[in-house]
């Protein structure tokens, strides 16, 4: 058995186009349902930009650890996701994140690796491996 080291709580009413809160009130978010999803858009985020922002904020913390075990300096590094909610051939959903790097004074070949094994720990890479698509690419290195 883990033994949790921290946990967000986070409670949401009204579903996608309600409102989210977590205990400690660090994010209190209007939900707002996406003009493409069928939703009247406007202010709010909703899941997908949450998920997105928290797994390339997680993503860029993992390739801050294995380039500092490496003795690589990524200070200015950038982490992009961009997660989309897609429909399934069976009708259902399913979502999958373009996660793209910049590493700009890292040779390319060391970038790769990097990102490589920035993705075995990421604890959002960990959890997603094998249940939804993730694609990893290295856009600007030196």
């Amino acid at each position: 058995m883990t033994t949790p080291l921290y946990t967000a709580v986070a409670v949401t009413t009204g579903g996608r186009a309600g409102h989210s809160r977590t205990s400690d009130g660090a994010l209190d978010v209007q939900l707002s349902m996406p003009k493409e999803l069928g939703g009247a858009g406007g202010p709010g985020t909703n899941p997908e930009q949450l998920f997105a922002a928290g797994y390339s904020a997680c993503f860029q913390s993992a390739l801050q650890l294995v380039a500092r075990l490496q003795k690589v300096n990524v200070a200015n590094s950038q982490v992009t996701a961009r997660t989309s909610l897609n429909k399934t051939p069976q009708g259902g959903y399913q979502l999958s994140t373009v996660m793209s790097v910049s590493l700009p004074d890292v040779p390319r070949e060391v970038a790769e690796k990097l990102v490589g094994a920035a993705h075995q720990v990421c604890p959002y890479s960990v959890a997603t491996r094998g249940n939804m698509p993730v694609e990893l690419v290295v856009e600007r290195s030196a």
